[in-house]
C-alpha cells in the first residue's frame, strides 16, 4: 500500500543554536587561518633575511664603523652628509643611471620583439624558446670574461670589425661612453632571451578571438601588436620594468670583471664604469674597510632604486591608458 505524503505539511526547520561540532570548529579554524600559515614561511624568510639585514645596515651607517680597528663609534647622519659632497660617489651615480638606461631599454624593446616572434607559427618553435634562455643560464663570469676579450683595444674582435669598416678602434676600457657600451651590450645579450620568455607567457594567455575580430576588421600584424597585444601586456610590462631596474641599478659582476687588474673595482683607472655597488665594495671592504660609509651608499642605492621603480611605473602606466583595446567595439563590429 503506497503512503502518500502531504506536499503543503510544514517542514521542520533545522535545530539552531547550541555548540557547534568538533568537525565545524575546525573548517571554519582552517578557512579563517590556514591562508596565513600557508604565506608565512615567506614572510618569516624575508624577515630574517631581508626586513632585518636592511634594518641592521641603516643602524651601521650611523657608525664609524672600521672592520679593521677600533670599536664602532656613533656618528648620526655624518657619513650621509659626506657622502653627498663626495665626487666619487656621485660618479659611481652617473655611471650606474647611464648604463642602466643605455642596457634596460633597448633589452625590454628587444625582448618584446623577439617574444612577439617566437609567439607566431615557426619551425621547431620549441627549440627557438629554450635557445633564448642559454644565455640567462651561462655563467656571469664566463660572459663577463668573453666580452672582454671581444671588447679588447689590441685584438678585440670587435675593433678588428670595424677596422674592416674603416673604422678607427675604439677604447672600450678606457673610455667612459664606449665601456658603458660594451657593458650594456652584455648585459642585454644575458637577460633579453628571459624577458622575452616572460612576455610569451603573457603574449599566450591573450584571447585568440581578440585578433581574429581584428582580422575580419582589416587590422594587419602591426597594428593587432600595439592595439592589443602592448596593452593587455601592461602589467607584464610593468613586472619586467621593476625587476629590470633593480637589476640594472645593482651591476657588479659585469663591470668588475669587464676590467681587469688592480683598477677592477674601481671600473678602470679613472673610475670610467664604477657602479655604485662597486663603490659600496670599495668603501665597505678592500681597500678602505669603512663599513658604516659604505652602508650609507648602500642606502643611497636603495633609495635611487625605489624613485627609479617608481617612475618608471607611472610611465608604462600613463602610456597604456592612452592605448586600449576595445575589444567590444571589435566584437561588435565583426558580427
Amino acid at each position: 500500500m503506497a503512503v502518500q505524503l502531504d506536499a503543503r505539511a510544514p517542514v521542520a526547520p533545522p535545530p539552531r543554536g547550541g555548540r557547534p561540532t568538533r568537525t565545524t570548529l575546525f573548517a571554519r579554524l582552517d578557512t579563517k587561518y590556514s591562508p596565513y600559515l600557508y604565506i608565512a614561511p615567506f614572510f618569516l624568510l624575508f624577515a630574517v633575511f631581508g626586513a632585518w639585514p636592511l634594518a641592521y645596515t641603516f643602524w651601521v651607517s650611523l657608525h664609524d664603523w672600521d672592520l679593521l680597528g677600533s670599536n664602532p663609534t656613533f656618528i648620526g647622519a655624518e657619513n650621509y652628509t659626506r657622502l653627498l659632497a663626495d665626487s666619487d660617489f656621485w660618479h659611481s651615480v652617473v655611471n650606474t643611471l647611464g648604463i642602466f638606461v643605455i642596457s634596460t631599454v633597448p633589452q625590454l624593446l628587444a625582448a618584446l620583439w623577439l617574444a612577439n616572434l617566437l609567439n607566431r607559427q615557426l619551425r621547431f618553435r620549441t627549440g627557438w624558446r629554450m635557445a633564448v634562455l642559454v644565455p640567462n643560464v651561462t655563467s656571469t663570469a664566463a660572459v663577463a670574461i668573453v666580452f672582454g676579450v671581444l671588447f679588447g683595444r689590441e685584438f678585440g674582435m670587435v675593433n678588428w670589425m670595424l677596422d674592416v669598416v674603416g673604422i678607427d678602434a675604439i677604447q672600450w676600457k678606457s673610455n667612459r661612453f664606449a665601456s658603458w657600451v660594451a657593458i650594456s651590450t652584455m648585459v642585454d645579450w644575458r637577460w633579453t632571451g628571459y624577458n622575452a620568455l616572460i612576455f610569451l607567457a603573457a603574449m599566450q594567455a591573450i584571447p585568440r578571438d581578440l585578433y581574429e575580430s581584428s582580422a575580419i576588421d582589416g587590422a594587419g600584424r602591426a597594428r593587432q601588436f600595439w592595439s592589443i597585444t602592448v596593452p593587455l601586456l601592461k602589467p607584464t610590462i610593468i613586472f619586467c620594468v621593476i625587476i629590470s631596474t633593480i637589476g640594472g641599478l645593482q651591476l657588479f659582476t659585469e663591470p668588475r670583471l669587464f676590467h681587469s687588474g688592480t683598477n677592477a673595482i674601481r671600473g678602470g683607472p679613472l673610475r670610467e664604469s664604477q657602479t655604485m655597488t662597486m663603490y659600496m665594495f670599495e668603501n665597505a671592504f678592500a681597500p678602505y674597510y669603512n663599513f658604516g660609509y659604505g652602508s650609507a651608499v648602500a642606502w643611497m642605492l636603495f633609495a635611487l632604486i625605489a624613485i627609479v621603480a617608481a617612475i618608471n611605473v607611472l610611465i608604462i602606466r600613463r602610456l597604456g591608458n592612452g592605448a586600449r583595446p576595445d575589444v567590444a567595439g571589435r566584437k561588435e563590429g565583426s558580427r
